[in-house]
This record gives C-alpha cells, sequence and structure tokens, in this order.
C-alpha cells in the first residue's frame, strides 16, 4: 500500500513538473508561422523577413506556412484550432485582426479574446496612384469631378474587402463622392488595366507601387498614412489634402492563441525584440517602403485595440462588407 501511495505521488510530481518543462525546452522542434494568404505580397513577405531572424533568435527552426482562402479567414482559423503550445503561430495584421471585425457580422474569433500579440515587425502605407493620362493630376481635383460625376470615376483592387478597396472605398465616403469599384484576382492583372488606361485608379500598398512611381508608368496622387513616405517624399497625405481625415497603415506582425503559457509568449517577444531591432531587418523594410516598429506590449495592445474600434465605425459607415 505505502508503495502504492509513493507511486502515486511520484507520478503526480511528474504531472504537474511536465508542463513546465515543456516551456522551459521550447522549442524542441520546429514552429509554424501561418500566413493567411499566398506567396507575395504584405503577408508573405512580412513572414519571410520575420521567420529568417526568428529562427536563430530562438535558437530553433522557423518555417513559413501559406494558408490562403476566404480573404484571411482560412489560415487565422487554422491558427485558432492549433494547440495553444507556441509551435503554431499567426502572422496577424491589420486585415485579418482589425478590419475583419467591421467586415463580417459572423466572425469565427474575436482577435481581442483569442488572440495576444508577440510583436509588430512593420507597417506599410498605401499609396493612390492614377493612369498617367487621367485629366486630373491632384486628389483634389480627382474628388471634385468625382462630386460632379458620380460613378464616373473608377478604381481598381485586389477583392471585396481587401486593403486597396477599403482604402479607397472610405476615402470616398469621407469626401461624399461616389466612385465605380472594379475588383481584380491580382494586383498585376489591376494594374494591366490601369496601365492600358481602362481604369482610373488604385490605393495599393505602397511597398508594392513604389517601383511603378518611380519607373513614371503611374502618377501617385496621395499615400495614406499621417506622414508622408520616404520613398516618395514629394507625395502628399490624404489628410494634408483637405479631402478626407484618412489615417491608414496596414501593419504585420507575430500572433498566438490567448491560452499560450506566458514563459512561452515572454521568450517570443524577446525573439521579436532581436528581429526589429536588427540592422538587417530595418534595412530590408526600408527598401520596400516599410517602417519597421519598436512598440512594447502595452503600445501594441493599445494600437491593435483601437485600430478595431476605429474601423469597425469607418465600415459600417461606407457601408463595406466582406464577402
Amino acid at each position: 500500500m505505502r508503495i502504492a501511495h509513493l507511486a502515486l505521488a511520484i507520478g503526480l510530481a511528474l504531472a504537474q513538473q511536465t508542463p513546465a518543462r515543456a516551456q522551459e525546452d521550447w522549442p524542441a522542434r520546429p514552429i509554424r508561422i501561418v500566413v493567411p494568404g499566398g506567396p507575395g505580397g504584405g503577408f508573405d513577405t512580412s513572414a519571410r523577413i520575420i521567420a529568417d531572424k526568428l529562427g536563430p533568435a530562438l535558437k530553433g527552426t522557423v518555417i513559413v506556412e501559406n494558408r490562403p482562402g476566404a480573404g484571411t479567414l482560412i489560415g487565422t482559423d487554422a491558427v485558432l484550432k492549433s494547440p495553444a503550445d507556441g509551435y503554431t503561430l499567426l502572422l496577424g495584421g491589420l486585415s485579418n485582426i482589425a478590419l475583419n471585425v467591421g467586415l463580417y457580422p459572423n466572425l469565427s474569433y474575436d482577435p481581442l479574446k483569442d488572440f495576444v500579440s508577440a510583436g509588430l515587425a512593420v507597417s506599410w502605407s498605401f499609396t493612390l496612384v492614377s493612369r498617367n493620362d487621367l485629366p486630373q493630376k491632384t486628389l483634389s481635383e480627382t474628388i471634385a469631378f468625382a462630386r460632379s460625376n458620380p460613378d464616373k470615376i473608377t478604381y481598381g483592387s485586389t477583392g471585396n474587402g481587401t486593403g486597396q478597396h477599403i482604402a479607397m472605398a472610405v476615402t470616398a465616403n469621407l469626401a461624399n463622392v461616389k466612385m465605380q469599384h472594379v475588383p481584380y484576382r491580382s494586383a498585376a492583372a489591376a494594374y494591366q488595366d490601369i496601365l492600358g488606361g481602362r481604369v482610373d485608379l488604385m490605393f495599393d500598398n505602397t511597398s508594392t507601387a513604389m517601383a511603378l512611381v518611380k519607373s513614371g508608368k503611374v502618377h501617385p496622387l496621395a499615400v495614406s498614412s499621417l506622414a508622408r513616405q520616404p520613398v516618395h517624399p514629394d507625395v502628399p497625405t490624404v489628410a494634408e489634402t483637405g479631402v478626407a481625415q484618412l489615417d491608414m497603415e496596414t501593419w504585420f506582425g507575430i500572433f498566438v492563441r490567448a491560452e499560450t503559457p506566458p514563459a512561452i509568449v515572454a521568450k517570443l517577444r524577446a525573439a521579436m525584440k532581436i528581429v526589429t531591432d536588427d540592422p538587417a531587418v530595418v534595412a530590408t523594410f526600408d527598401q520596400t517602403g516599410g517602417r519597421t516598429l519598436h512598440l512594447t506590449s502595452a503600445e501594441t495592445e493599445t494600437l491593435v485595440r483601437n485600430d478595431i474600434q476605429r474601423w469597425k465605425k469607418l465600415l459600417n459607415d461606407a457601408g463595406i462588407r466582406g464577402e
């Protein structure tokens, strides 16, 4: 009987130690960053830059897994259904963490309750470009024409509810004008029609738009951020033009399930700080027009919470819903 009691006590002690040991040994196997989008684009680019430095910072292996579909819903939901053990990370961005709350009334997850941030890495502005032969050469002139000619101005995007669509639709709503949305399957397809003079405008991620702006193939009208962008400092912000008080930057970072052990979250946050402090990472983001972020956990939480509330109202006011 005594031996049985002793064996039971030892078993209970070992069971209690196992989770703690697992946290101490983490990571003991490869970590996945789930990207809720396909190869290329802001989500994928950010994930691969982060993964390249996050692995060494954690003394482990970090791989990127693309899980596109249903906007960003499939990949995000896949992480929510994975064990909260720190081995499945979510590449979270403005789109799947903040905008989806306003786009989908019956969203399958609550970003504030279901996920916690392990650190934001970068943010990009959007740049509004026009076809070169558009008679209106400034945003103010374009809005004035649109006000007198409802639905005559067309704008492209990579689909309903995407950042390109939202940036332009919200700007138009704030300016009280009507424009015609033309969705495409890809930015490349949209640009074909802009370069061909068949579509007037597109609000694209600055990292993608900057090459076409520099080559003179499209004309820049404004950027969506509150501050001008170093990659094209002569382009005004939307707010500067007086057309609308737009403040939009698309940010990306690492998120984990809220139930992830605090010790693992702390390790991830420390590793993410190493990543964003790395001069090579800063230089890479700079080259693409990105702004490396150096936020505390509290600052990140405030940014995310404020963006969720702000964009939910803006999307509702503009009548924008996901497909």
